[in-house]
């Protein structure tokens, strides 16, 4: 069924069928009766993955960064992301500013609690998209749902009926925008929103996004993988209470490289240092 109490077509299954394509993406999608069981069933599979750890290159240009374009090569750990900045705008790091980041790698290995505590701390973009994937059954209407060459693309906007708490979830629920599922692994292929109205909080005190703002993410399958490759955001307006949803951001990574669930910060080091 979809949002409006429609049977999604089953033509879209025929053509997928007819065009040769794989037959269990039909075996797969023939069980969804709505666009509610479609986007549960991909966030169970994105859970399934979440303790995946990699190492990659980053490039991102944002308010972390200073507006310059970073790059850096980044491993994920459990409690936070372990970086070593190699370029800055596309030049190479000054031999001072370069023992600058092996010292502070140096004070990450010596003190990893202390490094736990600062990641706990800030929530990066990857973050901010998983939420709204969370929101998205309950607190979003989902519409227009279609199958097109083994995606299955749908619509979604607030949910009326819907009561979001904090201030992130109210600017979230403020989104209009669509995301695309791979039909035959149902992971999460590309998901964009957008805030058609302003939205305030607290009369404007406690937040005042203003509309236009925008974000989008873009995921691959790499080596049986899927990787988030690129994040876009720009959030315009102020936050009392929540300083990162003024964050303006883009993120693009690459040459991805699968590690050990459990590696420590102290070992992210000793592979960044070698």
């Amino acid at each position: 069924m979809t949002a409006t109490g429609h049977r999604l077509p089953c033509t879209a299954l025929l053509l997928c069928a007819c065009f040769g394509h794989a037959v269990t993406i039909h075996a797969q999608v023939q069980n969804f009766h709505n666009p509610q069981d479609l986007v549960l069933s991909m966030l169970n599979h994105e859970r399934e993955s979440h303790r995946d750890r990699y190492e990659y290159l980053l490039n991102e240009r944002s308010e972390r960064t200073g507006g310059h374009l970073w790059t850096e090569r980044v491993v994920e750990t459990s409690v936070g992301h372990v970086r070593l900045l190699l370029a800055e705008d596309g030049k190479p790091l000054s031999a001072a500013r370069e023992q600058q980041e092996h010292a502070r790698l140096a004070d990450i290995a010596a003190h990893p609690d202390e490094f736990a505590r600062s990641e706990q701390a800030q929530k990066n973009d990857e973050e901010h998209t998983r939420q709204m994937l969370d929101v998205l059954p309950r607190g979003f209407l989902l519409e227009n749902v279609k199958l097109q060459e083994g995606v299955w693309h749908i619509d979604f906007r607030p949910n009326p009926d819907y009561s979001p708490s904090g201030i992130e979830e109210h600017v979230l629920h403020g989104m209009t925008g669509w995301l695309a599922i791979d039909a035959s692994d149902l992971r999460l292929v590309h998901i964009e929103g957008h805030l058609p109205e302003n939205v305030a909080i607290g009369f404007g005190l406690l937040a005042n996004i203003r509309s236009g703002s925008y974000f989008s993410t873009d995921r691959q399958l790499i080596e049986g993988h899927w990787r988030t490759v690129h994040i876009l955001t720009d959030i315009r307006g102020k936050a009392a209470l929540f300083k990162t949803v003024s964050r303006n951001s883009d993120l693009t990574r690459s040459e991805f490289h699968y590690l050990d669930p459990n590696i420590t910060a102290v070992q992210a080091v000793a592979l960044l240092e070698h």
